[in-house]
């Protein structure tokens, strides 16, 4: 990194500007340059614009994929509540007020999310069931299945 804002400040150097417009051209241009035209040793000759093109991107994975969970860490707040956020709208799942305070996991699957208890190394309850929840979107409270 170093390196490249060495090569910057001599590039800005040798294009002085005089207004902001002249400086974010002569930006713009050096980023081009730098990305798209430069060849780059470590990269066998290449531009880092063409090296980025070969990387796959990361991408949001569909939520109806039927093979993936969100896990979701959470503390149950003093009115027995935790809020989720669940195609695009923010939902509060009703769990209990004996639980408040309790550091959860939340496992969510499609339309279903599950709410389990957390190790904290202080209590033996670890893993306990605490509720289960079809999710309706429709709806910004959420009451336990059964």
């Amino acid at each position: 990194m170093e390196r490249f804002w060495q090569t910057l400040k001599k590039h800005l150097d040798a294009h002085p500007a005089t207004s902001l417009t002249e400086l974010q051209t002569t930006l713009d241009r050096f980023r081009d340059y730098y990305n798209h035209t430069r060849p780059h040793r470590a990269l066998g000759r290449r531009t880092p614009a063409f090296a980025y093109q070969l990387i796959p991107k990361a991408a949001p994975t569909p939520t109806n994929d039927p093979n993936i969970w969100r896990v979701r860490y959470d503390t149950i707040d003093n009115d027995g509540k935790i809020t989720l956020r669940h195609h695009g709208r923010l939902l509060r799942l009703g769990i209990g007020r004996a639980h408040t305070r309790t550091e959860i996991i939340c496992l969510v699957h499609n339309d279903d999310a599950t709410i389990i208890t957390l190790d904290t190394g202080i209590t033996l309850d670890t893993g306990e069931l605490l509720a289960e929840f079809t999710l309706n979107p429709t709806k910004n409270y959420q009451r336990k299945n059964g």
